[in-house]
C-alpha cells in the first residue's frame, strides 16, 4: 500500500476516533520507509485542522477531546517505535511543563492543551491542577523545559501566574524559559502586564503560540 493511501487512512482513523487503527497506520507507514519527521508533520497538520474546526464550531468539546486522545495515542506509538529502533525524531518541537496554578482546580482547558501539544510533537509534562509556584519552576529545571505553560480559570488564581514569572526573576532563571499563559479570565493585556512571552485564549491557539515561541527560541 502506498504511503499516500496510508496517510489518508491515518487521518480517517483519527477523525473516527479509532485509536487502534491510528496506531496500526503509524506502524504501516514506518514500514513503508517513510521518515519519522514526515509522519510527525502529518500528525501536526491533523492536529491544527482539528483545532481550526473546533474554533469554527464544526466540532464540539467532546469530539475534540476524543480526537485529541487518538492523536496522542498515534504520537506515542511513533515515539515508542522510534525509541525501539534507536532513532530520534527530527523536528521534535521541544519540552513543555504545563500546570493549572495554585488555588485553581479547573483543568479541562489545560488538559486539552496538553493533549494537542503532545499530538503536535511536544514533549509534555502535565503537572495537573492547583500546583505550587516553586514546584512548577523545579519541574521545568528538572526536565530542562523550553516552555512553561500556565493555566488559570479564575480571577482569584490569575495572580499566581504572575508569581511564577516573579519567582523566576528572583531566582535569576527568567531567561531559561519561555512562559505562556492562558485561561478564561486572562488576556493579551494581562500577559503583557506580567511579562509573559505568549498568551492564548483557546487550546488550539495555545499550540500555535508554543510553536511560535520555539521558533523564537531557536532563532
Amino acid at each position: 500500500m502506498k504511503s499516500q493511501e496510508l496517510f489518508k487512512r491515518l487521518e480517517q482513523s483519527i477523525t473516527e476516533n479509532d485509536e487502534k487503527a491510528a496506531m496500526d497506520s503509524i506502524l504501516d507507514i514506518l514500514n513503508e520507509g517513510v521518515e519519522p519527521a514526515e509522519i510527525l508533520s502529518k500528525i501536526v497538520s491533523i492536529s491544527t485542522a482539528m483545532g481550526d474546526k473546533f474554533e469554527n464550531g464544526e466540532i464540539f468539546l467532546p469530539e475534540l477531546m476524543m480526537m485529541a486522545d487518538t492523536l496522542k495515542a498515534a504520537s506515542d506509538t511513533l515515539m515508542a517505535e522510534m525509541s525501539k529502533r534507536n532513532k530520534t525524531i527530527e523536528g521534535k518541537m521541544g519540552k513543555v511543563v504545563i500546570a493549572t496554578v495554585t488555588g485553581d482546580i479547573h483543568d479541562i482547558g489545560k488538559n486539552i492543551t496538553a493533549f494537542l501539544l503532545s499530538a503536535s510533537g511536544f514533549e509534555v509534562y502535565d503537572m495537573g491542577r492547583d500546583v505550587p509556584t516553586l514546584d512548577i519552576i523545579k519541574k521545568a529545571n528538572e526536565v530542562k523545559a523550553d516552555i512553561i505553560a500556565l493555566s488559570a480559570l479564575m480571577t482569584t488564581s490569575m495572580p499566581y501566574q504572575k508569581d511564577v514569572l516573579d519567582d523566576l526573576k528572583e531566582l535569576s532563571e527568567r531567561e531559561k524559559f519561555k512562559v505562556m499563559v492562558g485561561g478564561a479570565p486572562t488576556s493579551q493585556e494581562w500577559a503583557d502586564e506580567i511579562g509573559a512571552d505568549g498568551w492564548a485564549e483557546t487550546a488550539p491557539k495555545g499550540v500555535k503560540v508554543a510553536m511560535m515561541l520555539m521558533k523564537r527560541r531557536v532563532d
